[in-house]
């Protein structure tokens, strides 16, 4: 198994809290984790009709079947346990007793603050990152890598094929998680849609014209958009502004969280597709956003402090980290070399709010950690200067 770098975050809060809720898409590896950093836990999967219906039926009962401590995986079936797991954990007084993993975002999350306000550290989950897949000796090329994206599964063995893996994985999550969360009634234009906005990756998205282009209302484009946000299918970053009045865009854009999910829906199932698709640059910007959305997440922070810059006249700044107190501005590049070009944006930004740090990264040749396959992570103080670890970026604490 591929050692998980959020574990240390997981193992200090269970020493914290009472229990531990884990939050991520559908096999990113949650309950991989879990059962193997605690496996004298409990298991108690409520994808399983028989544990789901003695959970809802009759919850001391469930806990007298699966005991405490115990691991509760994917809760948004049987929400309601929630005020029992509350009950238990005031009774007992008792810390690290519980880890508790679920699958959709929004309302589960709302869910479970209100009922476990104070008892449980909710954590966030992704896919591999590349620095755990390069911690445990596995190193693709970039191509291939934006094509195979995170999934554990993909990496657990050999002859696993990303394109007929993905395919599987957006059926099985269209038709249990979208599914069940909202009633959707033609499922060919959802998956246009979702299509469509895989050819938008790294963009800002206009509600309006994918409404047109789908044959649906902008209301029900919002919706669509929210319920792959609360499943972690995609990640929304948002615009940075000073003021309210300032004269930047405001709306936001998306990524995938996994790029191999990208991929499947643009239709490129090789790395030589990749490295010819019109969306290359996309694709690129898309792995390294997402990488510094897992850094962040790694280190367990309350805000992941992302965000992106654009003007009305079109300056703009990839990814930005707002470390309140010092701003890194970060411009991403598929190309193979960086030149002055590239800060233009970003010293414009800071002529007008000030001091920042400046950083590049790219897909070039230059890089000794890793090799030339992979990103190249350069800090720009005037002069480009290579890191001694390109995939490390500067995105914790």
């Amino acid at each position: 198994m591929i050692k998980r770098l959020i574990e240390p975050s997981i193992r200090r809060a269970m020493e914290t809290y009472p229990s531990v809720t884990l939050f991520g898409p559908r096999q990113c590896g949650k309950t991989t984790l879990a059962r193997s950093m605690f496996p004298g836990f409990s298991y108690a999967n409520l994808e399983e009709s028989r544990t789901r219906e003695l959970a809802s039926s009759d919850p001391n009962e469930f806990f007298h079947a699966y005991p405490e401590p115990v691991i509760v995986d994917e809760i948004q079936r049987v929400p309601e346990l929630l005020s029992t797991i509350q009950y238990r954990i005031d009774e007992r007084k008792l810390k690290g007793q519980y880890i508790i993993t679920g699958s959709r975002q929004m309302a589960l999350k709302s869910s479970v603050v209100q009922s476990l306000a104070g008892r449980t550290a909710v954590i966030d989950m992704l896919p591999l990152s590349l620095r755990e897949l390069s911690d445990s000796g596995i190193r693709l090329g970039k191509e291939e890598q934006i094509l195979a994206g995170g999934m554990p599964f993909l990496y657990d063995g050999e002859g696993k094929e990303p394109s007929r893996y993905y395919s599987d994985y957006v059926d099985t999550y269209v038709s249990r998680d979208i599914a069940d969360m909202s009633q959707i009634h033609d499922m060919d234009r959802f998956m246009r849609f979702l299509r469509l906005l895989a050819g938008r990756t790294g963009q800002l998205v206009n509600a309006s014209a994918l409404a047109g282009d789908v044959g649906v209302s902008s209301t029900t484009i919002g919706s669509w958009m929210s319920l792959l946000e609360a499943s972690r299918l995609i990640y929304v970053l948002k615009p940075w502004y000073r003021s309210r009045t300032s004269q930047v865009v405001k709306t936001p854009k998306i990524y995938f969280t996994d790029t191999g999910v990208a991929c499947f829906l643009l239709g490129i199932t090789t790395p030589g597709q990749v490295l010819r698709d019109p969306l290359y640059g996309s694709l690129f910007e898309n792995m390294v956003v997402i990488e510094a959305l897992k850094a962040r997440y790694d280190s367990y922070v309350a805000d992941d402090g992302l965000f992106f810059y654009r003007t009305g006249n079109g300056t703009e700044i990839d990814l930005m980290l707002d470390r309140r107190g010092m701003m890194d501005l970060f411009e991403i590049k598929a190309g193979q070399a960086v030149d002055g070009y590239y800060l233009r944006a970003m010293r414009s930004f800071i002529q007008k709010y000030g001091e920042a740090r400046m950083h590049v990264v790219f897909s070039g040749d230059g890089c000794g950690y890793l090799g030339a396959d992979f990103l190249n992570y350069m800090d720009v103080y005037g002069m480009f200067m290579e890191t001694e670890e390109p995939y490390r970026l500067s995105f914790t604490k």
